[in-house]
């Protein structure tokens, strides 16, 4: 089941696309906005990956760093993040933890029968790792409200 808003947020432990391990508590201290998606090289995301991009200097304003969370290798995450120039890290939960603590995954995702994909979902987390917004689709074709993340996360410093 989804988190929901008061939740605390459950730490993970992910590989970045320098095969680093991170875990949550390595961005303590800051507002965050984890954004899970489906896939790298995939439309939507590519659309809202890059308007979190886009963002980051509304972001910076309130301190928060984004993260992107996906169930790609880092290899794929690395090129995905090259090619659109994104300027957050991109996380790899290829065992499916976190994205089942958080949001759920898409079971035989593209008709790909045994492959699970991260459903597309936003939290933002207070400085706390408090959940203070959640957006989960089951329409992975749908792009997040970006001014709802926006606002949330504003009302977070």
């Amino acid at each position: 089941m989804a988190l929901k808003v008061g939740d605390k947020a459950p730490d993970f432990s992910l590989f970045d696309t320098d095969r680093k391990e991170r875990t949550l508590k390595d961005y303590s201290g800051k507002p965050l906005v984890l954004a899970f998606y489906p896939g790298a090289f995939t439309s939507v995301c590519q659309k809202e990956l890059c308007q979190f991009r886009n963002s980051m200097t509304e972001f910076n304003k309130v301190n928060a760093q984004v993260l992107g969370i996906s169930v790609d290798s880092p290899f794929a995450n690395a090129a995905f993040a090259q090619q659109n120039e994104l300027n957050f890290p991109l996380l790899c939960d290829f065992t499916r933890a976190a994205s089942k603590a958080y949001c759920g995954v898409h079971d035989d995702f593209a008709g790909l029968k045994g492959y699970s994909a991260s459903k597309r979902a936003v939290y933002v987390l207070d400085s706390s790792k408090v959940v203070r917004y959640v957006w989960v689709t089951d329409n992975p074709g749908n792009e997040p409200p970006y001014q709802e993340i926006s606002t949330a996360l504003a009302a977070c410093k």
